[in-house]
C-alpha cells in the first residue's frame, strides 16, 4: 500500500512537471510574439541627438520618425509632437529595409508556433493516441522558432552595429527641419537588448519542446516492438 502510494505520487509529480514544461513553452512563445509586435511598432530603433535649438532628439522607427519641435506661438515656446512617415522621400538604409522584412517575417511565423504548440498540448490533454502527430507539431514549432531567432537577431544586430559603430546611409528628406550634418550623438536604445531577450525566450521554448519530443519518442519506438511480440505469440 505504501509503495503504491509512492508510485502514484511519483507519477503525478512527473505529470505535473511535464505540464509545467508544456505551458511554460507556450507562455514563452506568447511573450515573444508580444515583444515582436512591440518591436515592429517601436520608435526606438534609433535615437539621434542634434545640435539644433528647435529640434533636439529624433526617435526613428522602422516606418516613421517621431520628434518634438519647439514652435513660437505668440511669444510662447511650445513643444509640438510630430510624426513623419519614412516614405520614398527618405534615403532608407539597407539595414532598415532588411529589418522591416525580417521583423515582419518573424511576427508572421510566431503565430504558426503558437498554433502547432497549442494543438499538440490539446492532443496531450485529451490523451489521444497520436504521438506521431504530436512529434510533427513540436518539430514544426521548433523549426519556426529557430527561424524566428535568426530573423530577430539579424535585424536588431545589424541595425545596432550599423547605427552605433558604422556609417548608416539613412538620411532625411530635403524638407526635413534638420540635416544630418547637425547630428552630434547616436544614443543606444532598448531595441537590441529586447531582440536578444526574445531570442533567449525562444531558446528556452525550444529546449522545453525538445524535452517533450524526448518524452514522446521512446513511446513511439516501444509500440512496434510490442506489436511484433503480440504477432509472435499468436504464431
Amino acid at each position: 500500500m505504501y509503495r503504491s502510494n509512492i508510485h502514484i505520487y511519483i507519477h503525478i509529480s512527473a505529470e505535473v512537471k511535464e505540464w509545467v514544461f508544456r505551458l511554460a513553452s507556450l507562455l514563452c512563445s506568447f511573450i515573444v510574439w508580444g515583444f515582436g509586435i512591440s518591436l515592429a511598432a517601436s520608435r526606438y530603433w534609433r535615437l539621434w541627438e542634434f545640435n539644433n535649438k528647435s529640434l533636439h532628439l529624433i526617435y526613428i522607427g522602422l516606418w516613421e520618425a517621431y520628434y518634438y519641435q519647439e514652435v513660437n506661438k505668440s511669444g510662447v515656446i511650445t513643444r509640438v509632437p510630430v510624426h513623419n512617415a519614412m516614405n520614398s522621400s527618405w534615403t532608407i538604409s539597407i539595414e532598415i529595409e532588411y529589418a522591416r522584412g525580417l521583423i515582419l517575417l518573424a511576427n508572421f511565423m510566431q503565430p504558426i508556433v503558437l498554433v502547432f504548440t497549442s494543438v499538440a498540448i490539446m492532443v496531450c490533454w485529451i490523451r489521444a493516441p497520436y504521438p506521431d502527430f504530436m512529434i510533427l507539431c513540436y518539430k514544426t514549432s521548433v523549426l519556426f522558432l529557430i527561424l524566428n531567432i535568426i530573423c530577430t537577431v539579424l535585424a536588431v544586430s545589424w541595425n545596432h552595429v550599423a547605427d552605433i559603430y558604422g556609417k548608416s546611409t539613412l538620411d532625411f528628406p530635403p524638407t526635413f527641419p534638420v540635416g544630418k550634418v547637425d547630428l552630434v550623438r547616436k544614443q543606444k536604445t532598448h531595441v537590441f537588448p529586447q531582440g536578444i531577450l526574445m531570442a533567449v525566450l525562444s531558446i528556452i521554448s525550444i529546449i522545453m519542446l525538445l524535452h517533450e519530443l524526448w518524452l514522446i519518442k521512446p513511446k513511439v519506438r516501444v509500440r512496434p516492438s510490442v506489436a511484433s511480440m503480440n504477432r509472435h505469440v499468436k504464431i
